[in-house]
């Protein structure tokens, strides 16, 4: 009796064993044809996401096209129309009498200068943007004394800070050597960075505009005693949109930005060193040109 019992027990586990041989059989191969079901769909994703993205990448570079024809006419109409603004309020300066009234027409046409100014500037900032974004910004260099910068910055500057009650100065290293840059690239991030000094120091204060000798670059400085900067805001300082609350409120904050595409643009780099309430040292740097028999490394000032 237990003999039979074996045997049927052991009939029944082999035909158990048989159908879930089966049933395992059956559900890999119900696996495998949607496996390749799912190859076959995803290939055929793949292609479609594949042409869709070059449909809208070619849409995208027409728009973009678009955008930046169109930026490009109306920056020309507007520096066309800020500078009539500009020379209208000049005009007013110009005729306005010695009187009470005179004056008044002086001071608001002083206003509408320096608000014009400043609107062209913003349009300036807006297009390097455009540019940088284009991968189209403009970057010429060519061998260049680095001493004229400075001597540029100092007179164009020098009468602001005075006007603000700062003490500017200039420091030139003896022997410069000649770099390679594009000079109103780097008379706009040295304009940059002077003019934020002079925002951003109160009254009484100095500013110390340097170029000094640095291996195979030169060194431009310009440190001021103005209110320095958060030691967790440097490393934000040359981000896109970052903003300093100033003395007229925050910018756009696009200029030191701006001044760090240019720069590196130019083979150089840009940095920041700043104390809380000490002041702050923004420089950057552009590489000293090769030489030439016709250019010697190293003339003096």
């Amino acid at each position: 009796m237990d003999d039979d019992v074996r045997e049927h027990r052991a009939t029944e586990d082999a035909a158990l064993r048989d159908q879930y041989r089966s049933a395992d059989a059956q559900t890999f191969r119900e696996r495998e044809g949607v496996r390749r079901a799912l190859a076959v769909l995803v290939g055929h994703e793949r292609a479609m996401t594949d042409e869709m993205l070059l449909v809208e990448r070619d849409r995208a570079d027409t728009v973009l096209a678009s955008r930046d024809e169109f930026l490009g006419m109306v920056a020309h109409d507007l520096r066309t129309l800020l500078s009539g603004i500009s020379l209208n309020a000049a005009i007013l300066v110009r005729n306005a009498k010695d009187d009470e009234v005179g004056t008044e027409v002086r001071r608001g046409g002083d206003r509408i200068q320096r608000f014009t100014e400043r609107m062209d500037r913003l349009v300036s900032d807006l297009i390097d943007v455009v540019s940088i974004d284009a991968g189209k910004l403009l970057v010429v260099p060519r061998t260049e004394k680095p001493q004229r910068l400075v001597m540029e910055m100092a007179e164009t500057f020098h009468a602001m800070a005075a006007g603000k009650g700062l003490l500017f100065s200039k420091e030139i290293a003896p022997d410069i050597p000649r770099a390679r840059f594009d000079f109103d690239r780097a008379l706009q991030v040295l304009a940059n960075l002077v003019s934020n000094a002079i925002k951003f120091t109160p009254s009484g204060g100095r500013i110390v505009l340097r170029l000094e000798p640095a291996g195979d670059f030169v060194r431009f400085s310009v440190t001021d005693t103005g209110q320095g900067i958060e030691p967790d805001k440097v490393p934000l300082v040359f981000e896109r949109f970052w903003q300093a609350a100033g003395p007229d409120g925050p910018g756009l904050g696009l200029g030191l930005y701006i001044s760090k595409c240019l720069v590196d643009a130019q083979g150089g780099s840009i940095g920041v060193e700043s104390t809380p309430g000490s002041g702050s040292t923004f420089s950057f740097t552009l590489p000293v040109a090769p030489y030439t028999s016709a250019a010697p490394p190293h003339p003096r000032q």
